[in-house]
């Protein structure tokens, strides 16, 4: 009987050519969105990684100089797009892709994905995931809104229930009608998926996913299901569905951002950096050895060596003040980056509790959770490269500390002969670490997202329980 049903529904739903009209703009999107993001998504990653080697190769290349002057030189650390990205972008797009390191300065995230917008052009906009959160279940309520109100208006819904037929199980079979449909859109996920699992990604996080999506989906069903029982007229229940579509597909989104920055209230970036400015000079000038602000570091260095005078110390003290002002400045600058990251954090989780209004808030935070797209990651991102910064400055300071004499560096400027003197060799420069970014492992991605999956389910067990009421009281 429940086959009956669904093909029924189906013979009818090809006949029309509104809802076939619908279902091949969704497809051809799909389709359309999928080929542009996977050769995008490709062609950064590759293009990331050849630019990270690049700066390396080119790092330990430069050579003979005073060791400061490769800490100004710097380098470059990249975030090549994880392989879900293909499917997800997440917040990738905004957030910048590169870092340039240098010595006193933690520079922001740049090169956000504005070239994507050129190339796909009014694609640019539209994500494979963004069309199944938006557009799917706008298919979904064309095909569904009036599944139980054609056999009202028809009359065959009494010729049904005289023959012995339940509410429960007419809506088992309009239900697996709908659940075909929703089979048949989930095969382009699964292929993104299965692509993504063969560049690398993990078979976990790729399943988990396409269950996150099939749920979704499935929650979107059992409301367009609930609504064709419930209502009497067709354009009662569209109307209704299409209301309910903006409401938690576009406002509480929307209103859930606003409320998230609202509530918990990030300072801006000059407002930040004025606030950094003033505590900054407290700490004195690492380029300055006779800076006031380190007469407390020579005394201890000077009691340390048992000398009277920096000249007389066996190491350089230009490279040691550029060492301790290296190591205050950045816990200075990394006090405020963790607050500014945890006020950040706090609103993505405000943000993912609206999920109690909206399933479409849920799923497309489980979404950039499982691609290694979501905020957590950039932040992330932008931790490990700071650790990869700090670390090969303090190794050039050392190298200035322990292999360049006091003398030669202080009159490094007299001429071109002690320009000359005051360089160490190349081989200093083997200090920079490799810097090879990756996404968590999936089992982190997936207890990150066990919220928003939970509401997700939360949501799926809701919606079927409202339908199985209300099939049951179906009546003539």
């Amino acid at each position: 009987m429940f086959g009956r049903i669904a093909r029924e529904e189906w013979r009818l739903w090809l006949r029309s050519k509104v809802v076939v009209a619908a279902a091949l703009i969704v497809a051809v999107l799909l389709a359309a969105t999928s080929f542009l993001t996977i050769d995008r998504i490709a062609s950064e990653q590759s293009q990331r990684m050849e630019q990270q080697i690049a700066a390396e190769q080119t790092f330990f290349a430069q050579p003979d100089r005073h060791p400061h002057r490769m800490v100004h030189y710097g380098h470059y650390a990249f975030r090549p797009p994880p392989p879900l990205a293909m499917f997800e972008p997440g917040v990738d797009a905004v957030t910048g892709q590169s870092i340039f390191l240098e010595g006193h300065r933690q520079n922001t995230a740049m090169f956000a994905d504005t070239k994507a917008a050129a190339d796909l052009g009014g694609f640019a906009a539209l994500t494979p995931a963004s069309l199944y959160q938006l557009l799917m279940p706008l298919l979904l309520i064309v095909l569904g809104h009036a599944m139980f109100l054609r056999e009202r208006e028809s009359g065959t819904l009494a010729v049904m229930l005289a023959q012995g037929q339940s509410g429960v199980s007419l809506a088992a079979g309009k239900a697996t009608a709908l659940l075909a449909v929703i089979a048949i859109f989930m095969l382009p996920l699964i292929a993104l998926s299965a692509y993504s699992v063969s560049l690398g990604e993990s078979a976990l996080a790729a399943v988990t996913l396409v269950g996150g999506y099939f749920a979704y989906l499935c929650v979107w069903g059992a409301i367009v299901l609930a609504a064709s029982i419930l209502l009497k007229q067709r354009t009662v229940s569209l109307g209704a569905l299409i209301f309910l579509w903006l409401f938690a597909a576009l406002i509480v989104p929307r209103f859930a951002i606003n409320a998230s920055s609202a509530a918990i209230d990030a300072p801006g970036k000059i407002e930040s950096d004025l606030v950094m400015l003033a505590e900054q000079r407290k700490l004195g000038d690492g380029h300055d050895a006779a800076d006031p602000a380190f007469q407390q570091l020579e005394a201890q260095v000077l009691e340390q060596y048992d000398v009277d005078t920096i000249e007389e110390l066996p190491i350089n003290w230009r490279g040691v003040v550029a060492s301790y002002s290296e190591a205050e400045l950045t816990d200075l600058l990394n006090s405020y980056a963790d607050e500014r990251m945890g006020l950040e954090a706090s609103q993505s989780r405000m943000f993912d509790l609206f999920g109690l209004a909206s399933p479409t808030i849920s799923i497309s935070s489980a979404s950039r959770i499982l691609a290694g797209t979501d905020l957590a990651t950039h932040h992330r991102f932008l931790r490990e490269s700071e650790a990869l910064r700090f670390n090969f400055v303090q190794a050039l300071n050392q190298a200035h500390i322990e292999e360049l004499d006091y003398a030669i560096d202080i009159n490094r400027s007299t001429n071109e002969e002690t320009s000359r003197a005051a360089r160490i060799n190349a081989g200093a420069w083997q200090v920079l670490d490799e810097f090879r970014f990756a996404p968590d492992s999936a089992s982190d991605r997936v207890g990150r997202a066990a919220l928003s999956l939970g509401l997700l389910l939360a949501w799926l067990c809701l919606a079927v329980g409202i339908v199985l009421l209300s099939a049951r009281r179906v009546k003539l």
